[in-house]
């Protein structure tokens, strides 16, 4: 009896052995190529190689507001010495762009995208789809005009028009001194399209925008009549998501030509003289493209950089080196590109050869949109923190 007693406990001790042995191998047998799996995970942020900094980057002030910016479109707006900028809150704030002062505040009701300034007024929408102008020196109310419409995206803003495009794919121009409608012209919308939307574009006497069925529409300034339009890409696939071509994306009209980017599409080009597309290449990218120094500069929607030379159109560089880091839209200052990413990173790279070569955390939290503007730059996170920068 006392035999078969230790014989137990034994085999008790021994399987508690066995037990440790293979919780503390696995570890070590994951490694092996019979047991573990060596895929590398394709949506997997990229990991940021070391650079020595030959450009440096200054955080000269930031101003924190309240709410999240998740589909960053709510951007500084400025006018002469002054940044306007407001949060999801409904928080507007006039700032001195040299110091950071508060120079005024106001409190309107939830917003839905961020401010467009020009001309003495600031313009935003609020969530119930009213469109509000305030005067630029005080911050008081000037009018109110509901829309019908969430607007997503910040209007342009002419001497005597507001061109805004809502989420409903409608393009309406208001009375700059009163908000009366005079125009409007209404897209067809595909059945499935991205949350997210392009900002018209005035240029002389016309305006230039995209919309979510993937096209580039042209409209005269004074009358809203359809001059001509274009598709920036065509769908492709056989379900909604495969045929998703949204563009959220503001066309960029430089010399003649529209430059035009779109998702699951292609980043076009339009001749305005002869009112068609001249030269497409496939991309997918939800920002616009940037012109610098010769080149066009695209972040596409995995976070992967091409560029192209403008004269020839031939494929420059290329680079994987921010691949899904869910980079914030270019911008280009002092002579470089510019971009932030989800770490809250701001990198400095060169347009020539596509290398980094400057780097600094600013952020805990992604860096949703950067703009430049005279001798600083400002960035805006997800949490609504207001950068001012230099190089």
């Amino acid at each position: 009896m006392l035999k078969n007693k230790f014989f137990l406990k034994a085999n008790k001790y021994l399987a508690m052995f066995f037990m440790l042995f293979i919780v503390s191998s696995c570890s070590s047998l994951s490694a092996l190529k019979f047991w573990g799996s060596d895929e590398i995970d394709p949506d997997e942020p990229v990991v940021l190689e070391a650079i020595k900094n030959a450009v440096n980057i200054n955080v000269d002030w930031n101003r924190s507001f309240s709410g999240d910016n998740l589909l960053g479109n709510f951007v500084p707006a400025f006018s002469s010495k002054s940044i306007f900028f407001a949060d999801a809150n409904g928080n507007i704030k006039s700032i001195d762009s040299n110091s950071g002062n508060i120079q005024w505040e106001q409190e309107v009701g939830e917003l839905s995208s961020g401010v467009a300034a020009g001309f003495g007024i600031i313009v935003i929408a609020d969530v119930q789809g009213n469109m509000i102008s305030l005067n630029q020196d005080n911050g008081s109310v000037l009018w109110t005009v509901n829309l019908k419409g969430e607007v997503l995206s910040p209007p342009a803003i002419d001497a005597k028009f507001i061109i805004v495009k809502t989420g409903s794919g409608e393009l309406l121009a208001l009375d700059k001194s009163n908000g009366e409608i005079l125009w409007s012209y209404r897209s067809k919308l595909p059945a499935l399209t991205i949350r997210g939307s392009s900002s018209p574009v005035i240029d002389g006497d016309n305006v230039y925008v995209t919309f979510d069925n993937g096209r580039l529409g042209v409209f005269e300034l004074d009358s809203g009549f359809p001059i001509w339009d274009g598709a920036i890409s065509y769908v492709r696939g056989a379900s909604e998501l495969e045929n998703l071509i949204d563009s959220d994306s503001d066309p960029v009209v430089e010399a003649g030509v529209v430059y035009t980017t779109n998702y699951q599409g292609n980043l076009t080009l339009f001749d305005i003289a002869q009112k068609r597309a001249i030269w497409q290449s496939e991309a997918s990218s939800f920002y616009s493209p940037l012109l610098i120094k010769g080149l066009i500069v695209l972040v596409e929607s995995k976070s992967n950089l091409r560029s192209f030379f403008t004269k020839t159109l031939e494929e420059s560089w290329t680079s994987d080196e921010y691949l899904n880091r869910q980079l914030s839209n270019p911008i280009s200052f002092s002579g470089y590109t510019l971009v932030g990413d989800y770490e809250g990173y701001i990198h400095v790279i060169d347009p020539l050869n596509g290398k980094t070569i400057g780097r600094k955390k600013i952020s805990k939290k992604p860096i949703k949109k950067i703009i430049s503007r005279s001798k600083n730059f400002y960035a805006v996170d997800e949490s609504f923190n207001l950068y001012s920068l230099s190089i």
